[in-house]
Protein backbone atom coordinates (compact mmCIF):
# COMPACT_ATOMS: atom_id res chain seq x y z
CA UNK A 1 0.00 0.00 0.00
CA UNK A 2 1.30 3.40 -1.23
CA UNK A 3 0.31 6.85 0.31
CA UNK A 4 0.74 9.97 -1.43
CA UNK A 5 0.78 13.56 -0.10
CA UNK A 6 1.30 16.91 -1.22
CA UNK A 7 3.23 19.30 0.75
CA UNK A 8 2.66 23.01 -0.52
CA UNK A 9 4.95 26.70 0.23
CA UNK A 10 3.71 28.92 2.34
CA UNK A 11 4.22 32.47 2.34
CA UNK A 12 3.69 35.07 5.04
CA UNK A 13 1.21 38.48 4.36
CA UNK A 14 2.50 39.85 7.08
CA UNK A 15 4.90 38.97 9.70
CA UNK A 16 5.90 40.96 12.82
CA UNK A 17 7.68 40.14 15.79
CA UNK A 18 6.97 41.19 19.34
CA UNK A 19 9.60 40.73 21.55
CA UNK A 20 11.86 37.61 22.63
CA UNK A 21 10.15 35.23 25.34
CA UNK A 22 11.76 33.48 28.33
CA UNK A 23 11.66 30.46 26.66
CA UNK A 24 13.98 31.84 24.00
CA UNK A 25 11.41 32.10 21.06
CA UNK A 26 9.81 35.01 19.70
CA UNK A 27 6.62 35.90 20.14
CA UNK A 28 5.06 36.76 16.15
CA UNK A 29 1.92 37.74 14.46
CA UNK A 30 1.50 36.50 10.96
CA UNK A 31 -1.24 35.69 8.41
CA UNK A 32 0.28 32.78 6.27
CA UNK A 33 -1.72 31.36 3.43
CA UNK A 34 -0.25 28.73 0.94
CA UNK A 35 0.35 28.51 -2.65
CA UNK A 36 0.74 25.72 -5.50
CA UNK A 37 4.18 25.05 -5.45
CA UNK A 38 4.48 21.60 -3.73
CA UNK A 39 6.79 18.96 -2.85
CA UNK A 40 5.16 15.54 -3.23
CA UNK A 41 5.57 12.68 -1.02
CA UNK A 42 4.99 8.85 -1.23
CA UNK A 43 5.20 6.68 1.45
CA UNK A 44 4.70 3.06 1.52
CA UNK A 45 5.27 0.59 4.48
CA UNK A 46 8.10 -1.55 5.22
CA UNK A 47 8.11 -4.99 7.17
CA UNK A 48 11.14 -4.07 9.31
CA UNK A 49 11.22 -1.17 12.02
CA UNK A 50 13.33 1.19 10.15
CA UNK A 51 12.31 4.68 8.62
CA UNK A 52 14.34 4.89 4.68
CA UNK A 53 14.03 8.44 3.35
CA UNK A 54 14.81 8.43 -0.83
CA UNK A 55 15.04 11.82 -3.05
CA UNK A 56 15.88 13.25 -6.67
CA UNK A 57 17.34 15.85 -5.02
CA UNK A 58 20.99 15.67 -3.78
CA UNK A 59 21.12 18.39 -1.97
CA UNK A 60 18.88 17.25 1.27
CA UNK A 61 19.99 15.64 4.21
CA UNK A 62 18.25 12.31 3.90
CA UNK A 63 18.70 11.33 8.02
CA UNK A 64 17.70 12.80 11.00
CA UNK A 65 18.70 16.29 9.79
CA UNK A 66 15.41 15.77 7.86
CA UNK A 67 12.26 17.25 9.49
CA UNK A 68 10.58 14.05 7.53
CA UNK A 69 12.57 11.84 9.06
CA UNK A 70 12.03 13.69 12.42
CA UNK A 71 8.24 13.29 11.86
CA UNK A 72 8.19 9.90 10.95
CA UNK A 73 10.20 8.89 14.16
CA UNK A 74 7.82 11.24 16.24
CA UNK A 75 4.88 9.55 15.24
CA UNK A 76 6.47 5.61 15.55
CA UNK A 77 7.48 6.34 18.80
CA UNK A 78 4.63 8.46 20.19
CA UNK A 79 2.21 5.62 18.62
CA UNK A 80 3.78 2.69 19.08
CA UNK A 81 4.23 1.58 15.51
CA UNK A 82 6.61 -1.18 15.00
CA UNK A 83 6.66 -1.09 11.31
CA UNK A 84 8.87 0.52 9.17
CA UNK A 85 8.17 3.30 6.25
CA UNK A 86 10.20 3.99 3.32
CA UNK A 87 9.43 8.00 2.42
CA UNK A 88 10.28 9.31 -1.17
CA UNK A 89 10.62 12.86 -1.68
CA UNK A 90 10.09 14.69 -5.19
CA UNK A 91 11.24 18.21 -3.64
CA UNK A 92 10.01 21.23 -6.04
CA UNK A 93 10.05 23.69 -3.16
CA UNK A 94 13.60 25.44 -2.46
CA UNK A 95 15.86 24.48 0.57
CA UNK A 96 16.19 26.83 2.90
CA UNK A 97 14.48 29.99 1.56
CA UNK A 98 11.45 31.12 3.86
CA UNK A 99 8.98 28.66 2.26
CA UNK A 100 8.64 26.41 4.90
CA UNK A 101 9.63 23.26 2.69
CA UNK A 102 10.93 21.53 5.13
CA UNK A 103 7.64 22.00 7.44
CA UNK A 104 5.45 21.43 5.17
CA UNK A 105 7.82 17.68 4.25
CA UNK A 106 7.48 16.81 7.87
CA UNK A 107 3.24 18.03 7.98
CA UNK A 108 2.82 15.75 5.00
CA UNK A 109 4.32 12.77 6.64
CA UNK A 110 2.38 13.28 9.46
CA UNK A 111 -0.69 13.46 7.43
CA UNK A 112 0.41 10.30 5.53
CA UNK A 113 1.70 8.15 8.32
CA UNK A 114 -1.29 8.73 10.47
CA UNK A 115 -3.32 7.42 7.40
CA UNK A 116 -0.96 4.79 6.31
CA UNK A 117 -0.67 3.13 9.79
CA UNK A 118 -4.47 3.65 10.42
CA UNK A 119 -4.09 5.76 13.49
CA UNK A 120 -7.01 8.18 13.23
CA UNK A 121 -4.92 10.92 15.53
CA UNK A 122 -7.11 13.71 15.13
CA UNK A 123 -5.84 17.00 13.36
CA UNK A 124 -5.41 19.06 16.63
CA UNK A 125 -3.50 16.43 17.46
CA UNK A 126 -1.32 16.02 14.61
CA UNK A 127 -0.60 20.22 15.11
CA UNK A 128 0.96 19.23 18.93
CA UNK A 129 2.71 16.78 17.65
CA UNK A 130 4.00 18.77 14.79
CA UNK A 131 5.09 21.89 17.37
CA UNK A 132 7.39 19.61 18.64
CA UNK A 133 8.68 19.67 15.02
CA UNK A 134 8.77 23.28 13.98
CA UNK A 135 6.83 26.49 14.83
CA UNK A 136 5.44 26.29 11.26
CA UNK A 137 4.61 22.50 11.40
CA UNK A 138 1.66 22.79 13.03
CA UNK A 139 0.10 25.85 10.28
CA UNK A 140 1.00 22.97 7.12
CA UNK A 141 -0.79 20.31 8.39
CA UNK A 142 -4.22 21.65 7.69
CA UNK A 143 -2.73 24.68 5.53
CA UNK A 144 -5.33 27.59 4.26
CA UNK A 145 -5.11 30.49 5.44
CA UNK A 146 -3.94 31.48 8.98
CA UNK A 147 -3.30 33.88 12.00
CA UNK A 148 -0.61 32.42 13.85
CA UNK A 149 0.50 33.59 17.13
CA UNK A 150 2.78 32.69 20.17
CA UNK A 151 5.54 31.12 18.37
CA UNK A 152 3.76 30.68 15.35
CA UNK A 153 1.83 27.55 16.80
CA UNK A 154 -0.96 29.02 17.64
CA UNK A 155 -3.28 29.33 14.86
CA UNK A 156 -6.70 31.01 14.01
CA UNK A 157 -8.29 30.19 10.59
CA UNK A 158 -9.27 32.84 7.98
CA UNK A 159 -10.84 33.24 4.85
CA UNK A 160 -8.61 33.10 1.74
CA UNK A 161 -7.00 36.37 0.06
CA UNK A 162 -8.46 37.01 -3.33
CA UNK A 163 -7.20 34.44 -5.70
CA UNK A 164 -3.80 35.83 -7.89
CA UNK A 165 -0.76 35.02 -9.14
CA UNK A 166 2.04 34.64 -6.99
CA UNK A 167 5.98 35.32 -8.50
CA UNK A 168 8.36 33.59 -6.36
CA UNK A 169 12.41 34.31 -6.79
CA UNK A 170 14.84 32.85 -4.71
CA UNK A 171 18.41 34.28 -5.09
CA UNK A 172 21.34 31.82 -5.08
CA UNK A 173 21.78 32.09 -0.66
CA UNK A 174 20.39 30.28 1.75
CA UNK A 175 19.49 32.17 4.58
CA UNK A 176 19.47 30.64 8.65
CA UNK A 177 16.53 31.37 10.25
CA UNK A 178 18.17 30.89 13.50
CA UNK A 179 20.55 33.94 12.54
CA UNK A 180 17.85 36.22 11.33
CA UNK A 181 15.79 36.00 14.84
CA UNK A 182 18.98 36.37 16.97
CA UNK A 183 20.01 39.69 14.90
CA UNK A 184 16.12 41.13 15.20
CA UNK A 185 15.73 44.14 17.31
CA UNK A 186 12.39 45.14 17.76
CA UNK A 187 12.95 48.38 19.13
CA UNK A 188 14.81 49.20 15.74
CA UNK A 189 11.31 48.52 14.16
CA UNK A 190 9.88 51.71 12.96
CA UNK A 191 6.94 50.39 11.51
CA UNK A 192 4.83 47.08 12.63
CA UNK A 193 2.78 45.28 10.05
CA UNK A 194 -1.10 44.97 11.22
CA UNK A 195 -2.55 41.52 11.36
CA UNK A 196 -6.29 43.48 12.18
CA UNK A 197 -5.96 45.28 8.81
CA UNK A 198 -4.92 42.46 6.79
CA UNK A 199 -7.53 40.59 8.02
CA UNK A 200 -9.99 43.19 7.15
CA UNK A 201 -8.66 43.13 3.76
CA UNK A 202 -8.37 39.34 3.42
CA UNK A 203 -12.36 39.63 4.63
CA UNK A 204 -13.00 42.47 2.26
CA UNK A 205 -11.79 40.41 -0.54
CA UNK A 206 -10.08 43.22 -1.41
CA UNK A 207 -6.82 42.63 -3.51
CA UNK A 208 -5.43 46.44 -3.43
CA UNK A 209 -5.46 46.36 0.03
CA UNK A 210 -4.30 42.87 0.89
CA UNK A 211 -1.27 44.34 -1.06
CA UNK A 212 -1.35 47.78 0.63
CA UNK A 213 -1.05 46.09 3.98
CA UNK A 214 1.42 43.56 2.88
CA UNK A 215 4.61 43.80 5.88
CA UNK A 216 7.62 41.67 6.84
CA UNK A 217 9.61 42.89 10.27
CA UNK A 218 12.29 40.40 9.10
CA UNK A 219 13.33 42.05 6.05
CA UNK A 220 15.09 45.06 8.35
CA UNK A 221 17.69 42.52 9.12
CA UNK A 222 18.09 40.05 6.00
CA UNK A 223 17.62 43.26 3.18
CA UNK A 224 21.03 44.32 5.20
CA UNK A 225 22.76 40.94 5.21
CA UNK A 226 22.13 40.31 1.41
CA UNK A 227 21.88 42.81 -0.63
CA UNK A 228 20.74 40.27 -3.33
CA UNK A 229 17.33 39.94 -1.50
CA UNK A 230 16.83 43.91 -1.39
CA UNK A 231 18.16 43.71 -5.55
CA UNK A 232 15.47 41.00 -6.20
CA UNK A 233 12.74 43.04 -4.40
CA UNK A 234 13.63 45.84 -6.39
CA UNK A 235 13.21 44.37 -9.52
CA UNK A 236 9.77 42.72 -8.85
CA UNK A 237 8.37 46.20 -8.56
CA UNK A 238 9.92 47.62 -11.43
CA UNK A 239 8.22 45.24 -13.33
CA UNK A 240 5.46 45.93 -12.50
CA UNK A 241 4.18 43.02 -9.04
CA UNK A 242 1.30 44.56 -7.10
CA UNK A 243 2.68 43.82 -3.83
CA UNK A 244 6.11 42.54 -3.14
CA UNK A 245 7.34 41.05 0.22
CA UNK A 246 9.90 38.89 1.24
CA UNK A 247 8.89 35.66 2.68
CA UNK A 248 9.46 34.36 5.75
CA UNK A 249 13.00 35.11 6.87
CA UNK A 250 13.98 34.93 4.01
CA UNK A 251 15.49 34.99 0.81
CA UNK A 252 12.91 34.33 -1.10
CA UNK A 253 10.78 37.41 -2.60
CA UNK A 254 7.42 36.85 -3.40
CA UNK A 255 4.86 39.08 -5.90
CA UNK A 256 1.59 39.08 -5.99
CA UNK A 257 -0.18 39.66 -9.45
CA UNK A 258 -3.23 40.67 -10.52
CA UNK A 259 -3.50 40.75 -14.14
CA UNK A 260 -2.10 37.68 -15.71
CA UNK A 261 -0.85 39.52 -18.71
CA UNK A 262 1.84 40.84 -16.48
CA UNK A 263 2.75 37.16 -15.40
CA UNK A 264 4.97 36.60 -18.06
CA UNK A 265 6.85 39.81 -18.79
CA UNK A 266 8.00 39.57 -14.39
CA UNK A 267 8.77 36.11 -14.97
CA UNK A 268 10.78 36.45 -17.93
CA UNK A 269 12.30 39.27 -16.12
CA UNK A 270 13.35 38.10 -12.95
CA UNK A 271 14.71 34.59 -14.77
CA UNK A 272 17.50 37.55 -16.32
CA UNK A 273 19.60 37.06 -13.53
CA UNK A 274 17.81 34.47 -11.40
CA UNK A 275 17.74 30.64 -11.67
CA UNK A 276 15.07 30.19 -9.38
CA UNK A 277 11.70 31.36 -10.56
CA UNK A 278 8.10 30.05 -10.42
CA UNK A 279 4.72 31.34 -11.08
CA UNK A 280 2.04 30.19 -9.48
CA UNK A 281 -1.82 30.66 -7.65
CA UNK A 282 -2.67 30.87 -4.52
CA UNK A 283 -4.00 27.72 -2.70
CA UNK A 284 -7.92 28.68 -2.01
Amino acid sequence: MKIYEKAPAKINLMLDVLHKRSDGFHEVEMIMTMVDLADRLEMSELPRDTIFISSQAGYIPLDEKNLAFQAARLIKERYNVRTGVHIHLDKKIPVAAGLAGGSSDAAATLRGLNRLWRLNIPDHELQELGAELGSDVPFCITGGTALATGRGEKLTPMPNPPQCWVILAKPPINVSTADVYGRFRSDKIVRHPSAKKMEQAIRDQSFTDVCNQMGNVLEDVTLKLYPEVQHLKDAMIRLGADGVLMSGSGPTVFGLVSKESKVARIYNGLRGFCKEVYAVRMLT
